[in-house]
């Protein structure tokens, strides 16, 4: 299963208020109304009918995920699942393969797909940016797991530039 859908999801809120090149970065929500909600759905593909009520818990999986990755616990992950019940359901082939049964496709898909990453390890290279004025959930690509930026070129540089200065003051 691909973390990528489940890197947009994480990041239609968008907490990032650094400045670049004097322009401040407004920070904002794509999931404000079930409107947006099912026009972010249709773009990845997802062609489900939503209200008040798959709004509210898209938004509590996000914010639950976004707490668990912050905390780069196995349990923390665990328990933002909890809500959402996950079973054992045959594929095609008869293999076994995880369901879970939100009532909106698109947020079973993530649903599905943080769990088997959670159980084969791959979750554990979903990360949150280090720098407080970013928190961008990213796909750690490094080699050794070790990223702690989504952007060398940006947060990385930023803190390390601040590093750099505070130890010349």
């Amino acid at each position: 299963m691909d973390l990528a859908l489940t890197e947009d999801f994480l990041n239609t809120i968008d907490e990032r208020t650094f400045a670049v090149q004097g322009k401040a970065h407004v920070p904002g929500d794509a999931l404000t109304s079930p409107a947006t909600l099912a026009t972010w759905l249709a773009a990845h593909g997802f062609s489900d009918e939503v209200g008040d009520r798959e709004l509210e818990a898209a938004r509590s999986l996000r914010s639950a995920l976004r707490a668990a990755l912050g905390t780069d616990s196995t349990d923390a992950t665990a328990r933002a699942l909890a809500r959402f019940p996950l079973r054992l359901t045959p594929d095609d082939s008869g293999r076994l393969q995880v369901a879970a049964s939100t009532g909106v496709r698109g947020l079973d898909t993530i649903v599905e797909t943080v769990a088997v990453s959670v159980a084969d390890g791959g979750w554990r290279r979903m990360k949150l940016c280090a720098s407080p004025d970013c928190r961008w959930a990213f796909h750690d690509a490094s080699r050794n797991g070790a990223g702690r930026w989504c952007s060398m070129g940006a947060c990385g540089n930023r803190h390390k530039t601040r590093a750099y200065r505070q130890r010349q003051a």
